[in-house]
């Protein structure tokens, strides 16, 4: 009986002394800072570029040659907690010496609240960036990327992603007349977008969209002013696009259609599709080539220097990526979908093309490509082809230090007669066009602490 009691004695002292070391252990956690849940951070951005521009625009003065230096800056500031996040970032943008252009912009403004389950939202002004950026991007080659003052919502779980976009656009706030929308910020009055993408694999994406965009019709044909401003006119944009990278290799492809009406009240029949191709060789040397097409207006045309010619035109089949990151895609030199055609109208663009990137060390980045252009339709004047012409891209990436880079370019487009006529150069036998530019990048983080 003693020995049994001597034993339960010692059994209660060893899970006394248990029970005092586990709450020992538990106690620094209870003793520690509290989580912190916020954090602030405050990040800049500024690039300047130098560019020397010789032939390809519409230039009276005989000499088609320009030299100028831009710049942008910008500050971004991001607080977050929890499923809470807000972003502000002013940026100023200007040309160097000038006095009439530039000036301070919100580049985004916003708030997003986003739940655990997935669900999200997004409201004020923000930049959009979908599968290749074609259709809808941010191009922030140009100094005043692509914005939009609208809400984002969605759902993303695992493998689907769904994102719906929404945005209305007016001029003021007046109460009469306050529907009628003109020469604002974007190019659209109203747009509703809807957006899914699917990874039934890790090396394949397959997404679907579809755009409505409403603009502004203003009818010409009355002097009634009750009549003058009618009511807004919808385009739509519907297609697919597949994204396929088996090991080394990566291919993209899509194909959208445009229906709908345009802003002169024109039926729109219009399509595009494009496939691009890339193969990693190694860590260093990386192929890509692909081609696209997209269609033309059919009624094309431009009369001879010096005259004025009229065509009717009874629908649109030109198309138009309106709200996509055009610098990437149609030619380092921005002759088609930046600048527009004389006239206005599209002859469409057939681009196909094959580039080389090389990076002999990780801070050094090479690029060279081959660009042959054409239109899609023939332009109704004699003696006149489709082609445009054959561009020549090489660009350079230097990462100097941490967050500092410099990059240097240089295009050569040896351009046929059509693409003359059609950009209405300065002489028309001027179908070397040259473009260099080099530019610094600086995008420090100045800090980010977490409270």
């Amino acid at each position: 009986m003693i020995h049994v009691l001597a034993t339960m004695k010692k059994t209660l002292f060893l899970a006394y002394g248990l029970l005092c070391c586990l709450t020992l252990a538990a106690q620094p956690d209870t003793l520690k800072e509290p989580q912190k849940n916020h954090q602030f951070s405050i990040n800049a951005s500024h690039w300047t570029r130098g560019e020397l521009r010789a032939g390809g625009l519409p230039n009276k003065k005989g000499d088609d040659l320009a030299v100028f230096v831009m710049s942008s800056t910008m500050l971004q500031f991001d607080y977050q907690y929890k499923g809470l996040e807000f972003m502000f970032a002013p940026k100023h943008v200007g040309i160097w010496g000038s006095s009439g252009s530039g000036g301070i912009i919100l580049e985004e403004g916003w708030f997003s609240l986003r739940h655990k389950n997935g669900l999200f939202l997004k409201l004020g002004r923000q930049k959009f960036a979908y599968d290749d950026q074609r259709i809808i991007g941010s191009d922030d080659w140009v100094m005043v990327p692509a914005r939009h003052d609208a809400l984002k919502a969605g759902w993303e779980s695992g493998k689907h992603k769904l994102h719906f976009l929404f945005a209305y656009n007016q001029n003021d706030e007046n109460v009469n007349g306050g529907t009628y929308y003109v020469d604002g910020d974007q190019p659209y009055k109203l747009m509703q977008t809807l957006w899914y993408h699917f990874d039934p694999l890790p090396q394949l994406g397959a997404s679907l969209l579809f755009n409505n965009t409403g603009m502004q019709y203003v009818n010409t044909k009355t002097t009634d002013p009750s009549l003058i401003v009618d009511r807004t006119l919808y385009q739509q944009l519907f297609g697919v696009y597949i994204d396929w990278h088996p090991g080394p290799f990566s291919i993209q492809g899509s194909y959208y259609r445009q229906a709908g009406r345009s802003e002169n009240d024109l039926p729109i029949h219009a399509w595009m599709a494009s496939g691009e191709a890339d193969w990693n060789v190694n860590d260093k040397i990386r192929l890509n080539t692909g081609y696209f097409y997209m269609s033309g207006d059919p009624q094309f045309y431009v009369p001879p220097e010096g005259q004025i010619g009229m065509a009717q035109k009874k629908e649109i089949r030109g198309f138009n990526p309106i709200f996509g990151s055009h610098h990437k895609f149609y030619g380092a030199m921005d002759f088609f979908y930046v600048s527009t055609y004389y006239g206005g109208n599209t002859p469409g663009l057939q681009d196909a093309h094959a580039g080389i990137r090389w990076t002999p060390v990780k801070s050094l980045q090479i690029d060279a490509g081959y660009h042959y252009l054409a239109t899609c339709v023939d332009l109704n004047v004699e003696g006149y082809t489709r082609s445009l012409g054959h561009e020549l891209e090489s660009a350079i990436t230097w990462n100097i230090v941490k967050d500092v880079s410099l990059q240097a370019g240089y295009t050569y487009m040896h351009g046929t007669e059509t693409m003359s006529i059609l950009k209405r150069t300065s002489d028309l036998s001027n179908n070397r066009l040259h473009w260099g530019w080099i530019m610094i990048s600086v995008t420090p983080e100045f800090f980010k602490f977490k409270f």
